[in-house]
């Protein structure tokens, strides 16, 4: 009987391999002869030729980084021996952009139908903050909702979710941190999945309440009302208005009910945290499938995490529909390694200790790994932090790689659902959007069973196809839009995983 493999490469030019499970020193590997120098765990990286000090270490056939040292073959490859280098890409801009072929058969969701023609796929009321002096304010109010059982009159109604932060004032209101989160908190007042919004600040702020109201209905329903505690004179004056502005908001939420809906109406976040090893093999180019289903069908998925694709930048620009589209990725790039350099960082400060222990060693590899959530579509437009995404199809926004400030920037540009791949684990959420959790390895899937939706790993261990995999999680994400909770929804998350992105000084 034939042993199984337990080593994966995924390119011919690839000079390592993938343990697909723990192997002992002195093991020989069945499919490259290869025998094993020092035990290795799961989802690290064995080379499978000799590499010379200074060679190129190759997987998914792209430089992940140069040995920086002498590697034989069956060595354990990883920090001790593997570094950044040198590297260089050829941007080629748009010259492999090539159009999926549209789906006819058009699938729905049931979703709310907004006045401004968007679609949601939750229906919250939203307490917003413009200032984190109104925070406790607001989540005063949401608790005084609760406690008068405010909702009991409103069953359409999903929850009420007060959005603090921690910025606000103490900042330029010039620069472009101040543009950032007035970009941020303009996106959350005019999202789908908020039925209706109460804005509240303290009065004196920097980032004015009228400023973001700007005189103009900011949302085309008129579901938007504003104060100041200042003006409504302090905290017990302005939680008793507030908690009549909210019953007034919830009237007009509460009309609101779930209708069918295109898929092309999706618009899905995708990020991954506390990545390993497997990531790039199993989740993934798996959500990389459910992308591209997605674009066939009308709808956008949002990749983001610039500081997470440096290094594989070039499989995007490839892809980019024009020129003009790719050069705007690599501005991001350029303002990126500007921006680390005057913070005294480097763009190379990744990986996380969690991802080493997980088997990624540079961020090249934890930036191919990345891409591959990508899928093949064409890369459509590129987009600041928080600005509205105005098109369909594949796209990409800048973002930090941390992961909850990600997330609110793409909520912020309009993302209704959210999908999350994780290799180490992850437990969050993101209201007013739900979040699909994606295991990328069965043993970490079992282990956080109770915060995982979707397990990837048994691409590894049962053979299931990265084809059938993206095909359930593109059904995932039809069955969340429609109302189907998240693990994340069920255990309440949420609260505290508003994080605008602030550039600038402190002030």
């Amino acid at each position: 009987m034939t042993q199984p493999s337990r080593m994966l490469t995924l390119h011919p030019q690839d000079n390592v391999a993938v343990a697909l499970a723990d192997i002992a020193a002195g093991e020989v590997e069945a499919s490259t002869g290869v025998t094993v120098q020092q035990s290795v765990k799961q989802g690290h990286k064995i080379a499978i030729a000799p590499i010379s000090a200074g060679q190129n270490v190759l997987r998914y056939g792209q430089t992940i980084g140069q040995a920086t040292t002498d590697i034989a073959a069956g060595e354990h490859v990883h920090v001790q021996n593997l570094g950044m280098g040198e590297h260089t890409n050829d941007y080629a801009h748009a010259s492999e952009a090539k159009a999926l072929a549209p789906i006819a058969d058009q699938r729905t969701f049931n979703g709310y139908h907004r006045t401004d023609g968007s679609v949601g796929t939750r229906n919250y009321l939203g307490i917003l903050t413009s200032v984190n002096c109104s925070g406790s304010v607001a989540k005063f109010i949401a608790e005084a909702a609760e406690k008068s059982g405010l909702l009991d009159d409103f069953p359409n109604i999903d929850g009420i979710v007060p959005i603090t932060h921690g910025t606000g004032c103490g900042m330029s209101g010039e620069n472009e941190g101040y543009a950032t989160l007035f970009r941020t908190l303009s996106g959350y007042a005019q999202h789908p999945n908020f039925g209706g919004i109460l804005l509240i600040g303290l009065g004196c702020e920097v980032m004015q309440v009228s400023a973001l109201v700007g005189g103009r209905p900011i949302r085309a329903d008129g579901a938007l009302r504003y104060m100041t505690i200042q003006h409504e004179g302090g905290t017990r004056k302005t939680i008793e208005k507030g908690l009549a502005e909210l019953r007034s908001l919830a009237a007009l939420a509460n009309t609101a009910t779930r209708e069918p809906a295109p898929v092309s109406h999706l618009m899905v976040g995708m990020q991954c945290g506390g990545s390993d090893g497997y990531s790039g093999i199993t989740a993934n180019p798996a959500l990389g499938v459910a992308s591209d289903l997605l674009v066939r069908h009308g709808g956008t998925t949002i990749l983001s995490e610039t500081s997470e694709i440096y290094g594989a930048e070039h499989l995007l620009t490839r892809r980019a529909e024009t020129v003009e589209v790719g050069e705007k990725l690599i501005e991001r790039v350029r303002w990126w390694e500007d921006y680390t350099a005057r913070n005294h960082g480097e763009m190379d400060n990744n990986p996380s200790p969690g991802n080493k222990r997980g088997g990624l060693t540079t961020i090249l590899e934890k930036s191919l790994g990345a891409v591959a959530k990508s899928g093949s579509a064409p890369l459509t437009d590129v987009y600041l932090f928080g600005e509205k995404i105005d098109k369909k199809g594949f796209v990409f926004m800048d973002s930090p790689g941390f992961d909850p400030c990600s997330v609110t920037g793409q909520i912020a540009s309009g993302a209704n659902l959210i999908v999350f791949t994780t290799g180490r684990g992850s437990v969050s959420g993101y209201m007013p959007t739900p979040c699909i959790k994606i295991a990328t390895n069965s043993e970490m899937y079992a282990r956080l069973s109770d915060d995982m939706d979707i397990n990837c790993g048994d691409i590894v261990s049962e053979g299931a196809t990265l084809n059938d995999k993206g095909r359930d999680i593109f059904e995932t994400f039809i069955r969340i839009a429609s109302g189907e909770l998240t693990k994340s929804e069920e255990l309440g998350f949420g609260g505290v995983e508003f994080v605008p992105w602030q550039i600038g000084a402190v002030m």
